[in-house]
């Protein structure tokens, strides 16, 4: 298996490349790239821990190389967020950096699976699956936003709040990737119950959980460490379902004939190929039914934004 990590000397680039680097099963190859002049450093540094994974670092000249025979590509590359910002503001710088790697992704590894990590993850999704389109190369089995770390903030803190083992709490987390788009089914966590006073305090500390982080850092970054934990989950299950396990996960992708968006986090099973069904989330709640519907509207906003930037 070889895995790419486009943007690997970032923060969420470097905890999850060596997550990878101790994960990926024996055998397979680590490709990290970034434009920082840092990386083979990173490269080499993961390069001394003794797993049976290869690292090779590449450079702002090298993206090309370290895409070609690519199982998997993650992409964190990017800014990150700052105090204040949201996750709209980082829209014009991150949509151009997502878009140029698509090309290259299109280019160089046109049946790789691709998990898009680069916020606004509600359009940038869009924008790649649009450029890949533009290449002839588009398969929507095979793009995925993650989402993963609504889901583990999700387990943390119920497990935390109902004094469980995080072992035994699975939360659905359906939607999109920021703000109110995010909509923990806590009315499906099977095993604990909650009062509508804990379902509407609980659900906005969820959605709003990396302003939490943006603000702890107090400008010294963003969620890069809970990040990298979730893209490797993600990254693990894709690995375990191209090599035969049966896998369900939480992921944002193409959902044909959807009432809801054209992109919406569901559970899906995945497979060799990618996406083998998109699951159904099932009965919602009343609270839920409403949140759903109060943020289609902004998220199918947030699609949109991605379609007309790669269309212009």
């Amino acid at each position: 298996m070889k895995v790419a990590v486009l943007g690997a000397a970032g923060g969420i680039g470097q905890a999850l490349s060596l997550l990878l680097k101790t994960q990926l099963p024996a055998g397979s190859d680590l490709a990290l790239y970034d434009v920082a002049p840092v990386v083979p450093g990173v490269a080499v540094d993961l390069s001394h821990i003794p797993t049976d994974v290869t690292v090779a670092g590449f450079g702002a000249d090298n993206l090309a190389e370290a895409l070609t025979g690519a199982d998997i590509v993650l992409i964190p590359a990017g800014v990150p967020r700052k105090p204040g910002m949201d996750r709209s503001d980082l829209f014009n710088i991150n949509a151009g950096i997502v878009k140029n790697l698509i090309e290259a992704c299109a280019d160089n590894c046109p049946t790789a699976c691709i998990g898009i990590i680069t916020n606004p993850v509600n359009t940038t999704v869009a924008i790649a699956a649009e450029t890949l389109k533009a290449k002839g190369v588009y398969d929507k089995n095979k793009l995925f936003g993650v989402t993963t770390l609504d889901v583990i903030r999700s387990e943390t803190f119920i497990a935390e709040l109902k004094g469980k083992s995080t072992s035994e709490i699975h939360v659905p987390v359906i939607g999109g990737h920021s703000g109110t788009t995010i909509l923990p089914l806590l009315s499906q966590v099977e095993g604990v119950s909650f009062t509508d006073e804990e379902v509407a305090a609980l659900t906005p500390r969820i959605q709003n959980a990396g302003t939490e982080v943006v603000e702890a850092k107090a400008g010294g970054g963003s969620a890069t460490l809970s990040m990298g934990q979730a893209a490797a989950r993600f990254c693990l299950s894709l690995v375990d379902a191209m090599q035969g396990k049966d896998v369900v996960e939480y992921t944002y992708v193409q959902v044909d004939g959807s009432e809801d968006a054209a992109f919406f986090a569901h559970p899906v099973r995945l497979g060799k190929n990618g996406v083998e069904e998109i699951l159904p989330y099932g009965e919602l709640s009343a609270f839920e039914k409403k949140a759903k519907e109060d943020m289609l509207e902004g998220l199918r906003g947030d699609i949109q934004l991605g379609v007309d930037f790669v269309k212009g």
